[in-house]
Order: C-alpha cells, then structure tokens, then sequence
C-alpha cells in the first residue's frame, strides 16, 4: 500500500513541476509568434489528448517523469512556407534564449508564490532549542549548551530546525568559524566554534546529529494513545490510556524505552505493569515479529503513544502580511537556490559525498511523507524541489534548457550558429552525462532501500 501512496505522491509532485515548467517554456514561445505543435506532460504514447483552437496538441503521456513542448521546427523536417514565420529556428537567438530560460524561470517564479502563500496562511514552528550536545562535536566546540534557543547561523536568522539544518548543511565540509547567536533565560549572546572540515556521512546525512545536536523534546510518556485492532497488545487487554509503569519490573522511564523493549522481544512474553484508572494492573503480552529489509527482526504489538502536546514557550508564529511575504519569498527562494549550488559544488570538490544524490524512488518517499504531513510540508517540498528543478535545468550542459541558452548565446556573439557536427556531438555527451547521473542516483535510491 506504502509503495502505491508513494508512486502517486510522486506522479502529483513531477506532475505539478513539470506542467509548470513546461507551461514557462509554451507560454514564452505563443508570445513570440512560434507555433506549438504539442504540449505534453510525460513521456511515451499519449494515454489521452486533446487540441486547441491552434491546432496545439495538449497529452498526459505514460511515463510520468517529465515533459516537452514541441514547437515547429526546420531541423525536424519541412515547414510549409506559410508557416517559416512561426518556427522556432526562424526566430533571433534571443527570443530563443527567452523561450528556453523560461521554463526554470517558472519554477523560480512558483517557488516564490509557494513560499509567499505559505508566508500569508502563517506557521506555527517549534523553536530550535538544544536538547543535548554531543561530547567533542562542532557543537561543544561552539559552546552550544542543552537549553540554549538558536536565533541565528552565521549570521542568518533562523526561526525553526528546518533552518538551522539549511545553513550547516551548507558549511559542511568547510574550515573557518561557525558562528551562532543564542538565548538562555532571556539573556542573548554569541557562540562559535572551528568547524575543522566537519563532514557529512555518505548515507541519510542528518547535519544536526553530525553537528553534535539533539533538538529539545518534552518528555513523552509510556500512555497507549490507540491500540490497533487484532493486534497483540489487544488481545492482551491493553487499552488507549494506560501508562506502562514498569517492563518484567524493569522502570519505564518514556515511550522510547518502552518502544526498545517491545522491539528486542519479538516472540517473547513480556510482563507489563500497567496504570489504569488509578490502579496497577500486570499484563502479559507477547510482541509479534517483523522483518525489516535489512535482514534484522523486530517486535511489535499493535500500539501508539498518546499525542503529546508542545509547550507555548517554545513554539513560535510566523506570519507575514501580503506585501511582507514578498521579500521573504524572494529570501526562501534564494536561500533553496544557494543551498543547491553549494551541494552541487561541495559533490564536485569531494566536500559531499555524490551518494547523497537522489532519485525518483528517493523523491516518491520524500513527496509521500510530505503529503502525508499536511499541507505546508507538501507545499515547501514543491517549492523547494521546484528551485532544484530550475538550477539544475539552467546548468550549461548540452540537452538541458542551459546548454541550449549557451548554443544561442554563441550564435548571438558570432552571428552564426555553431556547425551541427558540433551541436550534435555536444548533445551526445550531454546526453551521456545525464544519463550517467539518472543511473547514479537511481542506484543510490535502490541501496538506500
């Protein structure tokens, strides 16, 4: 079931960036008086398509993993005479720089909408304050403490975990200073510490973890908020509210220790004391087991924790008017282009390692989690994916949207367009490179699995 949920996050994602991006593209070319033969949104035999009054083609194709726009076009065969006017290589290399710059500008120009609209509705985050330091990690260095509220990263203001997590992840890899302003108990200041070329493990890095942090948490009791029906701990007379005191006598401090005695039992009876209603109760409950996919086997028994609630203190609202959300939209874009660059930099160098490149499998994950996490999340991870979409479609690279500007632009400066020996075996080797990144990254997703 997990697999559908996440194959159709994925076709709604790559659906909704590639329609805009493609949509950037056709808009751009009808303005500029080229014909569109077809717009399509995936690749493959069209499932069902539909005209215009312009004769334009519009398909949802089989293979939901991009899209195109076909203009008109002398290179793919005769054009009526009737009709030279409105193909594409009729037109000056600027209009073709405009028409092929315009699909990533779509996916700039969504990018700031989405991150204006989140900006207006308003979020409530959970403040990043330090649950732990690691013992000699970057952060002890810094002077971090268990307590302290960060306010900023080098200078960059930072108002929730998600933003701290951005900012080291760009310093990853590097030497030179962090720097960090912190609160505690009302009294500001400023810590830093070296970085001495920290770095980033090569699968599933978690910058905060490998910082040396652990976000603040309340305490989360060991109360059954839901038992799953037929399961184990139904069947032993568990019931939603009960507080697990004690395992085989063993104190249970949190739902954390209670979930690692239940996991190293799998098939095993368990003694567990049990709080209800003002009484103690001992319950005798045998976890099922599971396999996960790396072979190890678990115990479980059919049970969730009790929803726990974040203290006012810590949490905070973040909201802008409608003309303050612009300039911070224009920010969160900038900021998500910034950090793509600097990952692609730092893949390049050897600062990150080029196992953190992802695939779709990666994606459909990510995008399932998302729409699951209600609509903020879904709508950050478009906007965010969306930047990357666009940054990496402008890169200079033959068969890319960035690779065709700079054919263009050469043929601006020289006045004439490269040979097509010349533009085909570009596109040969972009094509190759590309291709080699697909496979790559799919092969990351497969190991990650």
């Amino acid at each position: 079931m997990q697999i559908i949920q996440s194959a159709l996050a994925l076709v709604l994602t790559l659906g909704i960036l590639v329609t805009l991006h493609e949509y950037g593209h056709f808009w751009v070319a009808r303005r500029l008086g080229v014909k569109v033969l077809r717009f399509s949104v995936g690749f493959g035999k069209p499932l069902f398509s539909w005209y215009d009054r312009h004769g334009t083609e519009y398909a949802i194709a089989a293979i939901p993993l991009g899209g195109y726009v076909k203009m008109l076009d002398e290179r793919e065969g005769p054009v009526p005479d009737e009709l030279k006017g409105q193909a594409f290589t009729s037109k000056p290399p600027s209009h073709r720089i405009a028409i092929a710059a315009a699909g990533p500008l779509a996916n700039f120009i969504f990018a700031i909408f989405a991150y204006w609209l989140i900006s207006v509705v308003g979020v409530t985050t959970v403040a990043p304050i330090v649950g732990d330091v690691a013992a000699g990690s970057v952060a002890e260095r810094a002077g971090l403490q268990e307590g302290m509220e960060i306010h900023s990263v080098d200078g960059h203001r930072v108002t929730s975990w998600r933003d701290v997590n951005m900012r080291l992840l760009e310093r990853a890899g590097e030497q030179g200073q962090v720097s960090l302003e912190i609160s505690r108990n009302g009294a500001r200041g400023i810590v830093s510490g070296p970085l001495n070329g920290w770095g980033l493990s090569d699968d599933a890095p978690n910058p905060l973890a490998e910082f040396g942090i652990t976000p603040w948490r309340p305490e989360v009791p060991a109360v059954l908020g839901q038992v799953t029906d037929g399961g184990r701990a139904m069947a032993a007379g568990l019931q939603a509210g009960d507080r697990v005191v004690s395992v085989g006598h063993e104190p249970v401090d949190d739902w954390f220790a209670l979930v690692d005695h239940i996991r190293n039992a799998p098939e095993q009876p368990l003694m567990l004391t049990i709080e209800r209603d003002g009484r103690l109760l001992d319950v005798g409950v045998t976890p099922a087991s599971r396999t996960l996919d790396d072979g190890s086997v678990i115990g479980f028994v059919g049970a969730g924790v009790e929803a726990i609630s974040w203290p006012d203190e810590v949490l905070r609202e973040v909201q802008f008017g409608p003309l303050a959300a612009i300039p911070n939209a224009v920010h969160e874009t900038w900021a998500d282009t910034r950090l793509t660059l600097v990952a692609m930099k730092k893949m390049v160098t050897g600062l990150l390692s080029p196992t953190n490149l992802s695939g779709p499998i990666t994606i459909a994950r990510v995008a399932e989690a998302s729409v699951s996490s209600g609509f903020e999340d879904f709508i950050r991870f478009l906007a965010y994916l969306s930047v990357s979409l666009g940054v990496l479609n402008l890169l200079p690279v033959p068969v890319l949207d960035g690779g065709h500007i700079v054919y263009y632009t050469i043929e601006a400066i020289r006045r004439k367009p490269l040979s097509e020996k010349t533009q085909e075996l570009g596109l040969r080797i972009g094509m190759a490179l590309i291709l080699t990144l697909m496979v790559f990254a799919l092969y990351n997703d497969l190991m990650r699995l």
